[in-house]
This record gives C-alpha cells, sequence and structure tokens, in this order.
C-alpha cells in the first residue's frame, strides 16, 4: 500500500472550506476577517486530517527557526544541567525550542559549528572549557546572525557577549587561607579540560600554582592528579593520593562533586576532615551544604545563570543587536567545616 501523503494547508482548506490564507491566519493566531465559527471549522479540520504545519518551510519564510542551542563541554555536570533548566524555562516563555550540542572534542566544535553556521537556531548560549570554539570561530558564528552569549574568561566580545567568571582570583583567596594553616602537601584533583592542555589556561590549575609559588612550595606532580570530572574517579584518585607515604594534608578539587568524593575517600581511610586532610572544592553547588562536614568552596554566592539567559533573550527580542555586552558574575571563597 502506497504511503499517505502528508496533509497540507490547502487540504484543511478544503475540508473547512475556507481559502489558504484563513487557514494560516487561524493556526498563527493571526486577527483575520473570520469569525468563531470558521475558527472551529479549520480546527475541528485540522485534527481529522491530523494536519501538523511544516516548521522548516515556516522558519525559511520568516528567517527564523524559534530555535536556541546550548554548548557545553560535558553532560551530567550540575552547573551545566542547572544552565540547561534555565534556559529551557526562559524559552518556554519565549516560545522557543532548545537544541543541546555536546563539545568535548575538536571533530565535534567542527561539527557543532558547521550546525550552527547552517543555521539551526537563532541564538546560543555556549560553554566550552576546552576552547575548541575559539575568538575565529564565534566572530564568525556572529557575523552569520547568531545570537550568542559566550561563558569565557579569555575570549573578546565581538559581535557577541561575553560572561566572565573571576575563578582564578577567587580560587587564589581560598587557597591562601588553606596554605597559610600550615598545610604543605596541597593536592590538585582536575577535570580533563584542567590536565589535557586543550584548554589554553585552566583558571583552576592557575590558581593552584600561584598559591604554592606564593607560600613557596615546590610541585609536586604526584600530587596533581585527573578525576574531577567523575564521582568514582575522584573518590578512587583521592584514595590512591592518601596511600602515598608523605600523603597529601589537604586536597583541592576543581569541581564540588569530586571534593564530596574526597570527602568520603578520607573518612573511609580512617582519617578525619578537616583534622587530617582538609578538602577544597570548587562551585558551590547545594549538595556542598550537606555534606559532613558542610564542604568549603569555591563559587558564586548562590549558583544561578538567569543573567546568562536574559542577554541571549535581549539578543533575540531586539530589532536591533544590541552592542557588545562583558558580563562579571563574582566567586567568592564560602567556608565552610571541611577546611
Amino acid at each position: 500500500m502506497p504511503e499517505r501523503a502528508r496533509p497540507t494547508a490547502r487540504d484543511v482548506a478544503e475540508l473547512a472550506g475556507v481559502s489558504v490564507a484563513t487557514v494560516s491566519y487561524v493556526l498563527n493566531g493571526r486577527e483575520g476577517r473570520y469569525g468563531t465559527g470558521t475558527r472551529e471549522r479549520v480546527e475541528a479540520a485540522v485534527r481529522e486530517l491530523g494536519y501538523a504545519p511544516n516548521s522548516a518551510a515556516r522558519g525559511l519564510r520568516r528567517r527564523r527557526t524559534d530555535q536556541v542551542c546550548l554548548v557545553v563541554g560535558s553532560l551530567g555536570v550540575p552547573s551545566n544541567d542547572l544552565l540547561a533548566r534555565q534556559l529551557h524555562q526562559a524559552a518556554d516563555q519565549a516560545g522557543y525550542g532548545v537544541i543541546t550540542l555536546l563539545v568535548d572534542s575538536e571533530s565535534r566544535a567542527h561539527r557543532a559549528c558547521d550546525l550552527l553556521l547552517t543555521g539551526i537556531a537563532d541564538g546560543a548560549v555556549i560553554s566550552d572549557p576546552f576552547d575548541c570554539l575559539g575568538q575565529e570561530r564565534l566572530a564568525q558564528l556572529a557575523r552569520n546572525g547568531l545570537s550568542l552569549v559566550v561563558l569565557d574568561n579569555a575570549v573578546t566580545p565581538h559581535g557577541f557577549d561575553v560572561v566572565r567568571a573571576p575563578e582564578r582570583e577567587a580560587c587564589g583567596q581560598a587557597l591562601d587561607a588553606l596554605l597559610s594553616q600550615g598545610r604543605r602537601r596541597l593536592a590538585f584533583v582536575g577535570q580533563e579540560s584542567d590536565l589535557s592542555g586543550r584548554s589554553s589556561e585552566s583558571q583552576r590549575l592557575a590558581a593552584y600554582h600561584d598559591a604554592l609559588e606564593r607560600h613557596g612550595i615546590a610541585v609536586d606532580q604526584r600530587l596533581v592528579v585527573p578525576g574531577a570530572d567523575d564521582r568514582a574517579d575522584s573518590y578512587w584518585a583521592v584514595t590512591g593520593l592518601l596511600q602515598l607515604e608523605d600523603r597529601p594534608d589537604a586536597v583541592y578539587c576543581a569541581s564540588d562533586r569530586a571534593a564530596v568524593s574526597a570527602i568520603w575517600a578520607v573518612r573511609d581511610a580512617g582519617l578525619s576532615v578537616p583534622l587530617d586532610v582538609a578538602v577544597l572544592g570548587t562551585g558551590n553547588l547545594r549538595e556542598g551544604e550537606i555534606t559532613r562536614p558542610a564542604l568549603s568552596t569555591v563559587g558564586q554566592p548562590h549558583l544561578d545563570y538567569t543573567e546568562v539567559v536574559r542577554l541571549l533573550f535581549d539578543r533575540l527580542s531586539g530589532a536591533v543587536p544590541p552592542e557588545d555586552r562583558e558580563v562579571v558574575i563574582p566567586w567568592t571563597f564560602i567556608r565552610r567545616g571541611s577546611t
């Protein structure tokens, strides 16, 4: 049996006994010279035929897709999850859909850039810890008409907005407070983007090196390990550090989820936090408030991406694109029981 042809607006018009233009007016909620009875006939015809407007064709006519993209370097990260939720909430209110693109390699970055250049979305929020989408690619996307907000501490706004977080300074303050207690064996549990060399500069690793230098402590590469991207990996990474003959007396983790696992690892080794080993996290996730002891961390006083989302929809709603904007979201040291 041949496949049934997809119903068209003309089919709806014929069944309802109206013009194609009237069908368009009704379905798009536009005012027209039609009464309630006409609208009801059109809606009944739509239901009977199972008609759905061709969104791609409609987007071409309007030169809009009613889609925005979220471009991130990893999934399942609590901060990225919050960003996604807040972007979805704002998109729902504005009548947009959300597409998520994962950029955790150079090849995926090229693919994401190509997709965005084809016009799959009207705007995007980009949070790329690997710096796969650098200054030139971002500027190219903006020139192509993409409304763009970038979470980055290095790129310069050029046709797009940049949101920065002064991670290095805030982490440095926290590490100074930690080392001022007399701790001399400070370990660093980093994310892949910190230790892979793909990122142009890891703010958190740089803060670690800066602090050791300020306090006259040589870097021991045995104490610099990966694991902050995964809870289990961080647990085993810290467990391994604690088995060293000259074990660390403090652990600085590049994520709060790693720091929570570090507390578990220290306690499972029969040691005390912070008496034997102090633990410092990064990100200020709410989970850190309910660990025992509560987790000391560095981050926004209250994790929130409302400003990021507002910048994007400002650009999308404006008849004239706003000037390049640079927004700084303050970070601070939040001292709790683990240090």
